[in-house]
């Protein structure tokens, strides 16, 4: 079976008030891949060049697939969910935008809403959720047309320790078949969900393995309670 990936060859985008991201040429495949770095490090402007919103400056991004399947789903931080919908209605909602055709909608939702754990749910109205579930919501909105790539923008942030344990699970199943990229600040996803770490600084990948690996980059001075954050700054202090 084809095997879904990320190709970025020579990806940059350069803006007016000097910001450059790139050059990047690497690819990401099926996993989860933590997309980790400080405020302005480059994150957003990769997740809106992957999506093809906005387009490089030189060099290319593509997505290799060899399955039938949409290309891409797309979850922001503070994603828009109609509070007085049900989650049914609203997943039938975005099948239909999606192009899902009429008879095949009704599997794609409850297809959707068992990867995320609502099938319990789908006829509770938005405004009743907690946000632990409108998140899981938001991810089930992402995937109901089944895509190859899946671009996750903090999907935590905000939600408690138990929501978010419950949200890593949820979204660490979703990289069995799909290309999943998830931004983040928090440490515990990057150990609770990365099978491989990107860190940015000033638009530069400054390390590219897994979290064993990123972890021996710690250095002993460096500000951090772990190991993982300790080499997270280490990369940070070095590259600024």
């Amino acid at each position: 079976m084809s095997v879904s990936r990320l190709v970025c060859e020579e990806l940059s985008k350069t803006y007016g008030g000097g910001f450059r991201l790139g050059p990047l040429t690497m690819e990401i495949s099926v996993g989860v891949t933590c997309l980790v770095g400080a405020n302005g490090a480059g994150k957003s402007t990769f997740f809106r060049l992957a999506a093809k919103v906005d387009k490089p400056t030189s060099g290319t991004v593509r997505l290799d697939s060899g399955v039938n399947r949409a290309a891409l789903g797309y979850l922001p931080q503070e994603p828009t969910l109609p509070p007085a919908a049900t989650c049914e209605d609203f997943l039938v909602y975005v099948a239909w935008l999606q192009g899902i055709p009429a008879a095949a909608r009704g599997r794609a939702v409850s297809s959707a809403l068992s990867r995320v754990g609502l099938t319990d749910q789908r006829a509770s109205r938005v405004r009743s959720l907690s946000g632990g579930m409108r998140r899981r919501l938001g991810i089930a909105h992402a995937i109901v047309h089944d895509p190859a790539l899946l671009l996750l923008d903090e999907p935590t942030a905000g939600l408690d320790p138990r929501q978010r344990i419950g949200l890593r699970e949820t979204i660490a199943n979703l990289g069995g078949d799909q290309v999943v990229i998830v931004s983040t600040h928090l440490v515990e996803d990057i150990r609770g969900l990365a099978s491989r770490v990107i860190v940015l600084s000033e638009g530069t990948v400054v390390f590219d393995g897994d979290v064993a690996g990123l972890e021996r980059l710690a250095t002993p001075d460096a500000p951090g309670d772990t190991d993982l954050e300790r080499s997270i700054a280490s990369l940070m202090e070095a590259s600024g």
